[in-house]
């Protein structure tokens, strides 16, 4: 009951979670309906972003065309005329004048320079460079990414127009003036630009970790067939990135786009005013509003209740649910049936503890006459005895009496303790041997000892017990200490689930110590039928004091080794 309780109890049967659960269900179209928009809105932005980024890479690489092709027009402008003595000079204005040159050369027809804006590495082969004989074969515009040599201090692209004398006008251009500028607000956000030559190595780069390590041939080969191409792929640091490349210079100069592939989480988190923000937060309103409902209007009161409903359970039925008072009407009823639930239970024990009380009293009283009318007995076998002339007689007589004793010693034991069904067994073994020994004929000085371990016992199992230990005594008084006096040990234990009683003298004329004495007798038969009806053990065997342990080994009874409190 008590299990059954407690999983209908549990989170899952509560209040709060049955008016949630219905709440998702109400509000789940809502949700899915604005998942489905989210995620189409998510398609759409992602098209657009990756059109974006074709565009503006295809705007750059116009763009980049645009100042070649203006590179070009100047040196026509520049071939067309005669830059004479002060070549150099004219050259290097010029190149004051465009930021975006690294220099202006003049070739002669054999490749050597005849004159130039600034420092021109040297190129012994320069006539046999593949941009070179493009001029010479009559190619009115050359641009070229691989010069040969080193034109500059940074990335450059030589742009070259023929000369009258046939050699060349030269251009170099720097690469970082043919780059978009990301200061544009056309240009896509986040995304990073590198210029990237025919064999797929990267020129220049604003962030080298946001491309791949290498790109390969065949797509560069895509993008000069296709004059642009976009794909996804994974960065240097191993995230997911979408690309768009555009040719800058045929097939030897690129423009290559990176941007950060968005997936829906990130996106959502970078769009709240999305098909996702508004459903996500009306089911929270609504869920709060429900819950906030449910809490101060039910589950505040039951919690009251249960709490109430707590103190009856350890029995302080005088507590009554007053505040319940401003509780709705289904709470307030549920709270006085509690209360007068709480009244009749308060009746019904009062009236069961007087029954009881009265039941006890009784009880009490017959132990007690059982108790009297033991002792009567007694008292009449210990006349008949005094009458007696003859000594086996008076024994037999006498171990009769203290058999009678002993169960008036029990039924003692039942009214004046606490408990009418339970006996604590030390202080009773310790009062029985004490009654023996004073009631018995022998004179002689006679040293006790009483040990026992606390145990509380029923009296269907203390009786045997009890007249195990009258056996025991009486033969000790009779065969070992009678004339002599002596030591008689009387040892109760418990061995978690065995218990054993020993009493032990040091007389009897026993020679070998530890043999197992063999049963006989009127006193051994019986003690060996009080130790069958505790399921137990009855050994007799001699002790290192030269005399004899009888010994009772039975299974511990199954109540708690506590003694219960005298009041």
């Amino acid at each position: 009951m008590t299990a059954r309780l407690r999983l209908d109890l549990g989170p899952a049967a509560g209040i709060r979670f049955r008016l949630g659960a219905a709440l998702v269900v109400a509000l789940l179209p809502v949700l899915v309906l604005g998942a489905v928009q989210a995620v189409v809105a998510f398609k759409k932005d992602a098209e657009a972003r990756q059109s974006s980024l074709v565009l503006a890479a295809e705007r750059s690489t116009a763009s980049a065309r645009a100042n070649i092709d203006a590179a070009g027009a100047l040196l026509n402008t520049l071939g067309s005329g005669a830059l004479g003595f002060q070549c150099s000079q004219t050259l290097a204005q010029i190149k004051a004048r465009s930021p975006g040159y690294a220099n202006l050369i003049r070739f002669d027809a054999a490749g050597r320079v005849s004159c130039s804006a600034g420092d021109v590495p040297a190129d012994p082969t320069r006539r046999d460079r593949t941009w070179f004989k493009a001029l010479q074969r009559g190619d009115r515009l050359v641009v070229s990414a691989q010069p040969g040599v080193n034109y500059g201090a940074e990335p450059v692209v030589l742009a070259a127009v023929p000369a009258s004398d046939g050699g060349a006008l030269v251009a170099v251009v720097t690469v970082d003036s043919l780059r978009p500028d990301k200061r544009d607000h056309t240009f896509p956000k986040e995304a990073e630009v590198a210029t990237v030559d025919g064999q797929g190595h990267y020129i220049k780069a604003t962030r080298q970790d946001a491309f791949p390590a290498t790109l390969s041939i065949d797509q560069l080969h895509k993008v000069d067939r296709k004059g642009s191409l976009l794909w996804t792929g994974r960065d240097a640091t191993g995230h997911s990135r979408t690309y768009a490349a555009s040719p800058l210079t045929g097939d030897d100069l690129f423009v290559v786009l990176s941007a950060p592939q968005q997936g829906l989480l990130s996106w959502a988190y970078l769009n709240p005013i999305s098909g996702i923000l508004f459903p996500l937060l009306s089911f929270g309103l609504a869920l709060l509003a429900v819950l906030a409902v449910a809490e101060t209007g039910v589950v505040r009161w039951i919690t009251y209740l249960q709490r109430i409903a707590a103190i009856y359970e350890k029995g302080r039925f005088t507590v009554r649910p007053i505040q319940a008072e401003r509780a709705p009407l289904e709470i307030k009823a549920l709270a006085d049936t509690l209360d007068s639930m709480a009244g009749a239970i308060v009746a019904r024990d009062a009236s069961l503890r007087d029954s009881l009380a009265e039941k006890d009293a009784l009880m009490r009283e017959i132990h007690h006459r059982v108790k009297n009318n033991l002792q009567v007995i007694s008292s009449l076998l210990n006349m008949q005895q005094r009458v007696l002339t003859d000594p086996a007689a008076r024994a037999v007589m006498n171990d009769t009496r203290q058999r009678i004793v002993a169960l008036a010693q029990v039924y003692r034991a039942l009214y004046q303790g606490p408990d009418l069904k339970r006996v604590d067994l030390r202080p009773f073994l310790e009062e029985l041997t004490a009654q023996l020994l004073n009631s018995s004929d022998e004179h002689s000085p006679i040293r006790t000892e009483v040990h026992a371990d606390p145990l509380v016992i029923d009296p269907d199992k203390l009786a045997p017990v009890a007249l195990f230990a009258v056996e025991a005594i009486s033969n000790a008084q009779k065969h070992a200490l009678a004339g002599r006096g002596g030591f008689l040990e009387v040892l109760f234990t418990v061995r978690g689930e065995e218990a054993e009683l020993a009493i032990s003298d040091d007389g009897g004329g026993v020679e070998r110590t530890g043999e197992i004495i063999p049963t006989g007798g009127l006193g051994r038969t019986l003690m060996t039928a009080f130790a069958r009806q505790l399921r137990g053990q009855a050994t007799f065997m001699a002790n290192a004091k030269g005399g004899l342990t009888a010994k009772l080994t039975f299974p511990t009874p199954e109540i708690d080794h506590i003694v219960v409190p005298a009041e």
